[in-house]
């Protein structure tokens, strides 16, 4: 028999769609909303106990649901909570998996702590941000995260980890390459400043009028960076049919060197660990022959951002991941670059 829990919310039969930023998916055959840390570890470990499928939720905005639906239990994370450690020079900020991320950011900025400000408009929850290494603009939180409490599911406990322990990568981590860990909440060491980080990305440096590796106020930054995501549909708007989307679909593929020399010279790449070279998906994606708006159904490429696939009105999943792999196969063919996707996918394959 399976648990039931009396301090939480459940439901049965809610359709995915509607809790998801691609507003894809079918139904949940079991949907429980827990609001405190110790309710949902609890809510985990019965979920784990009755020997059914198990799928966190946070905000969404990062999945994308097959149209079946997920035969098991959902658990959507709505714990909220900040705590704040001030020193001289230095502020511990920990935030409960269920804070939204932008507001922890606007917060940050606002009060002067600098290290999150480039990060500024990602739609999701706090919780997603190791597991994702989320970054953008230069900045990605691997650089300010300095704890992560996690319920171990193996072990049963709840424990910290430390950065190291989290193995961050470009846009994944430990905690992604499994789901042993439930986050729980995460810690941040952000500088008290009145000065960004120094600006790194080539594109927000143009618009902020500087030069890299200058500082700015963070408040600049931030409306940069929105500014930047809003002409790119990446600022979530009920108006704007290109954010109904998961951002970016796929990650820049990170290739070896000798792969990166047969590109165009004018395709973009900049240098990355072990002497491979990053390159752009985004161009790969255009040049390859899939523009802005490309599609013929609900499903189609975004008017405004390459690399965000977005449901047009009464998209399935089926014909998202359609695009998806017309897209990675155009690439593969003409560039022999492979594109991986950035969305978790639940019940559904690339």
């Amino acid at each position: 028999m399976r648990p039931r829990l009396s301090l939480v919310h459940e439901l049965a039969g809610v359709p995915l769609s509607s809790l998801t930023t691609l507003r894809l998916g079918g139904p949940a055959a079991r949907l429980v909303e827990v609001d405190k840390p110790d309710e949902l570890v609890e809510a985990v470990r019965a979920a784990d106990a009755s020997g059914e499928p198990v799928l966190i939720l946070g905000d969404g905005s990062n999945l994308v649901v097959a149209d079946h639906g997920f035969a098991g239990t959902v658990i959507k994370i709505t714990t909220t909570g900040v705590h704040v450690a001030a020193t001289t020079d230095l502020v511990a900020v920990t935030a409960q998996a269920g804070e939204s991320w932008d507001a922890l950011v606007a917060t940050a900025v606002d009060e002067g702590w600098s290290g999150l400000e480039a990060m500024s408009g990602i739609p999701g929850l706090v919780g997603a941000t190791p597991i994702q290494n989320v970054g953008a603009y230069g900045q990605e939180v691997a650089e300010t995260v300095t704890a992560v409490t996690v319920y171990d599911r193996a072990a049963g406990s709840v424990m910290t980890l430390s950065p190291a322990e989290c193995a961050f990568t470009y846009r994944s981590s430990a905690l992604k390459r499994s789901d042993r860990y439930l986050v729980l909440d995460v810690t941040y060491t952000l500088a008290t400043s009145a000065s960004s980080r120094p600006i790194r990305y080539a594109e927000l440096a143009r618009t902020l009028g500087v030069d890299i590796g200058d500082q700015v106020r963070p408040a600049a930054v931030r409306d940069a960076v929105l500014g930047l995501r809003r002409g790119k549909g990446m600022v979530l708007d009920p108006a704007d049919p290109d954010t109904t989307s998961a951002g970016s679909f796929f990650t820049n593929p990170i290739v070896p060197a000798e792969l990166a020399a047969t590109l165009p010279a004018e395709a973009p790449r900049w240098p990355a660990p072990d002497g491979q070279v990053k390159l752009s998906a985004a161009w790969l994606i255009e040049q390859a022959g899939f523009g802005k708006g490309y599609g013929d159904g609900a499903a189609r490429i975004s008017t405004k951002h390459t690399l965000a696939l977005t449901n047009r009105g009464g998209a399935t999943t089926a014909e998202l991941l359609a695009l998806a792999r017309e897209l990675r196969d155009g690439v593969q063919a003409k560039f022999a670059v492979s594109l991986v996707n950035e969305p978790v996918l639940v019940g559904a394959v690339l």
